[in-house]
C-alpha cells in the first residue's frame, strides 16, 4: 500500500519538475538567442534596376561562377583564448566592461544626436546640429551603423533603424551619379552584414535592389567600372570607365559582391569582380613596380604604367581585400593568396621602413615609391593615417597562409601607429606626416645633427613634418590594434586601445556628438571641423573600440571577416 501511495507522489514530483524546466526555458533569458526576424513594413525602390537590359551583356557560359567545392579547412586567425576564473582575471574582466559601457556611451550619444538633427540624411553635423547629404542621401550613417547597434546590444536602436532602411528608395536622390566605391563599401556592405548577424530578411531584400542598381556599374564595353555610376548613362548603356581612377576604388568591390552572390545563388556578381581579378592576376608581373599595382589605374584601356606606389590613400583596399577575398572563399580561389605573397614580397623590398628615433623603438612604416624613368625607385619616408591598416593586413596574411614574419611585420607597423599617437600633444596621429627614414629595416643609431637639419623642431623627435595634421574620427589605428590583440591574445593591446580611445574623446567631442578637429600637434582645447566624418566613427572607430574590450567570441575573426568599412560578413 505505501509504495502504492509513493508513485503518485513521485508521479507529481515529476510533472512539477517538467513545468518548472519548461517555464524556465520558456520564459527566462536566452543569452545567445537571436530573436525571430521581424515584420518590416517594406517600400521597393521606385526603379528596378534588373528590369534594365545590359547593353555589354556576358554570355551566360561566360559567367564565372561562385566555387562550389568543400571549403578549405583554413588555420586559425583568432589567438586561442582560454578560460580564466582567477580573482585577477574578473577584476580585468570588470575593467573591460566598464570600458565597453563608455565606447557604448560615445555611441549613443551620436546616434542619438544623428536621430534628432539628421535622421535619414547621410551625416550630422556635430557642432551645428544639421543634417547634409554626400553619398545619394540615402541615410549613410543610419545604413553604415546597422551592425555596430546590433553589437553593442541596442536591439531597440536597431529595430527602429530596420525599419527605416526598409523605406529607403534607391533611385530617389537629388544627384546624378553616385561614388560606386564609397555605396558598395558603406551601404551594400552595412545591409550585408546586418543581415549576416541579424537574420532580419528585409536587409536581403533592400542589398539585392542595391546589388541591381551597382551591378549595373558594370555595364561597359570591357566590362570594367567606372569610378561614378552616371545613372543615367547607366540607364542608356554609355557608361565608360574611367582613364585615371583610384586603384582602390575600381578593385575594393569584391568582398560585398561576394558575399551578395553566396546569398543570392546569383553569379553575375561574383563574374563582375572575377573579371577584375583576372585583370590584377595577369598585370601584376607587369607594372614598373612588380608585384604591385599603380595607385592609379587607365581602365578604359587596361594601362597600369603610372609611376607611383603606395599602400595608403587611393590604393589602400586594393590590398587589404586579397587575404580577405581568400577567407570569404575558403580558400577556394588560390589566386588571392598569390597576389598577396607578390605584393607584400614588393611591398617588403621597397615600401616599408623603420624611422629614426631617439630609442630606436622597433617599429615600421608603409610609405610611397616613385619609379624613375631610369627605373630606379625613390622611397618617400610618408606616414598616413590611412595606412595603419596595413599592420592588420600583415597580420590576417600571416595568420591564413602561415607566414610568421608577416604577422611580426603586422606587428611593427601597428605599434608604429600607436608611437604616432603617443608622440602627438592630443595623443593621436596627424592624417600625413614625414619621418626620418633608417637605412634599412634594422635599427639605427640616433642622429640629433640631421634631425635639427631635417627635422621640425616643434614636433616629437623622429619627425619631418605633419603636411597634413588634421584626424578625420578615422578607424585605421585602432582596427589594426584590435586586430593585433586578437590574433595574439596580448592585453597590452586593449591597453594601448584605451590610451587612444580617451585620446580621441577628449580632443573630438562637442555638445551634440564627437567632430573631426584639424590639428592634433596643438595642446589644450582643440578647434572642431563640425563634421562627423563619413559615418565611419559610428560604423568602423566606436566598433572596433567596442570590440577589443568584449569577449573574443563577439564577432570571431574565424567566422567573419570585415570589409573595409568593417562590416563583418560570416565566412564560409
Amino acid at each position: 500500500m505505501a509504495s502504492i501511495l509513493r508513485r503518485p507522489s513521485r508521479l507529481a514530483i515529476v510533472i512539477s519538475c517538467v513545468c518548472v524546466l519548461y517555464a524556465t526555458a520558456t520564459f527566462l533569458p536566452r543569452y545567445h538567442e537571436v530573436p525571430k526576424p521581424r515584420d518590416y513594413y517594406y517600400i521597393p525602390s521606385s526603379f528596378d534596376w534588373s528590369s534594365l537590359p545590359q547593353r555589354h551583356p556576358v554570355p551566360e557560359s561566360e559567367i564565372a561562377s561562385l566555387p562550389t567545392a568543400k571549403p578549405l579547412q583554413l588555420p586559425p586567425v583568432q589567438f586561442a583564448f582560454k578560460p580564466d576564473k582567477s580573482s585577477i582575471a574578473k577584476a580585468r574582466a570588470q575593467t573591460l566592461a566598464n570600458r565597453r559601457d563608455e565606447v557604448k556611451d560615445a555611441l549613443l550619444k551620436s546616434w542619438t544626436s544623428y536621430k534628432k538633427y539628421a535622421w535619414m540624411y547621410d551625416e550630422l553635423t556635430p557642432v551645428s546640429g544639421n543634417g547634409k547629404n554626400v553619398f545619394g542621401g540615402w541615410a549613410a550613417t543610419l545604413v553604415d551603423t546597422l551592425d555596430t547597434l546590433w553589437i553593442m546590444g541596442l536591439k531597440a536602436e536597431f529595430s527602429e533603424a530596420v525599419a527605416a532602411v526598409a523605406t529607403i528608395d534607391w533611385a530617389k536622390t537629388d544627384q546624378t551619379a553616385c561614388n560606386f566605391f564609397e555605396t558598395t563599401i558603406r551601404h551594400l556592405g552595412g545591409l550585408l552584414s546586418a543581415y549576416d548577424i541579424s537574420g532580419e530578411p528585409v536587409l536581403l531584400r533592400k542589398a539585392i535592389e542595391l546589388g541591381h542598381m551597382l551591378y549595373a556599374a558594370f555595364d561597359t564595353p570591357n566590362r570594367m567600372p567606372p569610378f561614378w555610376l552616371d545613372f543615367q548613362k547607366a540607364k542608356e548603356g554609355t557608361l565608360r570607365p574611367g582613364s585615371r581612377d583610384a586603384s582602390a576604388a575600381i578593385t575594393s568591390s569584391c568582398l560585398e559582391f561576394t558575399r551578395l552572390a553566396q546569398l543570392t545563388g546569383d553569379n553575375k556578381y561574383y563574374d563582375a569582380i572575377d573579371r577584375i581579378t583576372r585583370v590584377l592576376n595577369s598585370t601584376q608581373s607587369q607594372t614598373k613596380l612588380p608585384g604591385m599595382w599603380p595607385t592609379f589605374f587607365d581602365m578604359a584601356n587596361l594601362r597600369f604604367q603610372d609611376n607611383d606606389f603606395t599602400l595608403g590613400a587611393q590604393a589602400d583596399s586594393l590590398y587589404e581585400m586579397l587575404p580577405k577575398m581568400y577567407a570569404l572563399l575558403g580558400g577556394l580561389e588560390p589566386v588571392y593568396e598569390k597576389l598577396y605573397r607578390d605584393a607584400m614580397e614588393t611591398v617588403k623590398k621597397y615600401l616599408l621602413f623603420r624611422p629614426m628615433v631617439p630609442d630606436q623603438a622597433d617599429i615600421l612604416f608603409s610609405g610611397n615609391a616613385r619609379v624613375s624613368h631610369d627605373s630606379s625607385v625613390k622611397l618617400q619616408p610618408e606616414g598616413q593615417h590611412l595606412g595603419c591598416f596595413v599592420g592588420g593586413m600583415f597580420g590576417l596574411g600571416g595568420k591564413l597562409f602561415g607566414i610568421q614574419e608577416h604577422i611580426e611585420i603586422g606587428e611593427k607597423v601597428t605599434r608604429g601607429c600607436v608611437w604616432a599617437y603617443d608622440s602627438m600633444p592630443t595623443g593621436i596621429m596627424p592624417e600625413i606626416f614625414e619621418l626620418l627614414p633608417c637605412p634599412t629595416l634594422e635599427a639605427c643609431e640616433w642622429n640629433e645633427k640631421e634631425w635639427e637639419a631635417k627635422g621640425k623642431q616643434s614636433l616629437a623627435k623622429g619627425f619631418q613634418s605633419a603636411r597634413d595634421r588634421q584626424y578625420l574620427l578615422r578607424p585605421e589605428a585602432i582596427e589594426s590594434v584590435f586586430l593585433m590583440y586578437r590574433m595574439t591574445g596580448n592585453p597590452e593591446y586593449q591597453d594601448i586601445a584605451w590610451r587612444m580611445f580617451q585620446s580621441i574623446r577628449s580632443a573630438t567631442e562637442t555638445d551634440l556628438a564627437f567632430s573631426a578637429i584639424p590639428d592634433v600637434t596643438t595642446s589644450g582645447a582643440t578647434a572642431k571641423k563640425d563634421s562627423m566624418e563619413q559615418s565611419f566613427w559610428l560604423a568602423e572607430t566606436l566598433k572596433y573600440f567596442y570590440l577589443i574590450f568584449s569577449p573574443p567570441d563577439l564577432i570571431s575573426l574565424d567566422e567573419y571577416v570585415f570589409n573595409t568599412e568593417a562590416h563583418p560578413l560570416r565566412r564560409l
